[in-house]
């Protein structure tokens, strides 16, 4: 006989309280779409999978809560139905994505400098602690508790702090119309310097990248809004630009085809390019670069680091060293004693984000 939701929620909390019991370390996953991402997972697993389903949605008050292991593809086709969705448009990297895993992960896609990232619209969440004990923080409101907004922490956290069974989230209507404009021969500078002019005017920007000298800009709002753009905005309209969109936000682009080492870069919007030699996409406004490049992490980091920014080793090179940007001391400490009291006996996906956590 299947076990129903309680009684596989139930299930997964004995098991944490046996590991901890054990000091047995568990691998939290589900679709398992990101393994790839950080450093190499290990421990015994613990599949989150069947813990899914839609558990509330409320178009008029625009909050949607589902279990973790929920397929991404499930709720952004209910979502669709009443003409709304996830605004942080978030990759999927495989078709059995889950919304757990995007939330641990804390991925957005290419709205997300223009209307948030998935922690953003994190309401609240229930969990599993690294003591088997369940949790619950925030709510279904946006304002609903003072304090400590302990459910965001659960938000690029990676499974490390808790297990994650199910988020309640902030949805957005779509917008009724889009258009993509790309304008030609534009160096990296010139781009990071048209991109945040553009950011600065009262343009429905929804989305922005860099590539071989182009620049495309996604433009999204009301008929009448996007017909303005387009006769005052220069640019070539791009026919069937979803495709195009697609392929940035789940890395099927050209560019990420390469066997060369592939860099996440987080900058400000303002900064310069980053003097280190190799490939280059821009996106998010010049908030997230890409790098391909066979360059010494040593000397990647510290270019990135005099500029404000800090990079995340994607795809390739050695993964067995810091993967993340090495964390000041104080800001380690802090990870440390939030690891300490959320996962006292460092099982929960042991050293996925750093050594030693």
């Amino acid at each position: 006989m299947a076990l129903n939701e309680q009684d596989i929620s139930a299930a997964l909390q004995q098991q944490v309280a046996l590991a901890y019991a054990d000091k047995t370390p568990l691998n939290i996953c589900a679709g398992n779409t990101k393994a790839f991402y950080g450093r190499t997972a290990t421990g015994q697993t613990l599949d989150v999978s069947g813990h899914a389903g839609i558990v509330s949605y409320e178009p008029t008050e625009l909050v949607l809560t589902a279990r973790a292991g929920t397929p991404l593809s499930d709720i952004e086709s209910a979502l669709a139905a009443h003409g709304q969705m996830l605004a942080f448009e978030p990759p999927h990297w495989g078709v059995s994505a889950t919304i757990g895993g995007t939330i641990a992960c804390n991925l957005s896609g290419p709205r997300r400098v223009y209307t948030g990232s998935a922690r953003d619209f994190l309401l609240g969440c229930h969990m599993i602690n690294g003591k088997g004990e369940l949790l619950h923080f925030g709510g279904e409101v946006m304002k609903n508790v003072a304090g400590y907004d302990a459910a965001r922490l659960m938000a690029g956290a990676m499974g490390t702090l808790g297990v994650l069974l199910d988020v309640s989230l902030k949805v957005l209507p779509m917008p009724q119309h889009k258009l993509t404009l790309v304008r030609s021969g534009l160096s990296a500078a010139d781009a990071l310097t048209l991109m945040n002019q553009l950011a600065g005017q009262s343009l429905p920007l929804s989305a922005s990248a860099w590539i071989d000298g182009n620049l495309y800009l996604r433009f999204s709002g009301a008929a009448s809004t996007i017909a303005s753009v387009q006769h005052n905005q220069p640019g070539e309209v791009l026919e069937n630009d979803e495709d195009f969109w697609l392929s940035i936000r789940e890395l099927q682009h050209p560019f990420f085809a390469s066997k060369q080492p592939l860099w996440c870069i987080a900058m400000p919007q303002v900064a310069a390019q980053p003097d280190v030699a190799g490939d280059w996409l821009i996106e998010w406004g010049g908030a997230q670069r890409w790098l391909r490049s066979d360059a010494a992490a040593e000397d990647i980091r510290a270019q990135v680091s005099v500029l404000g920014g800090h990079a995340t080793l994607f795809h390739g090179g050695d993964k067995s060293g810091a993967v993340f940007q090495p964390l000041t001391a104080g800001i380690w400490q802090l990870h440390q004693r939030l690891k300490k009291a959320f996962d006292p006996a460092g099982i929960l996906n042991p050293s996925r984000m750093y050594e030693n956590l």
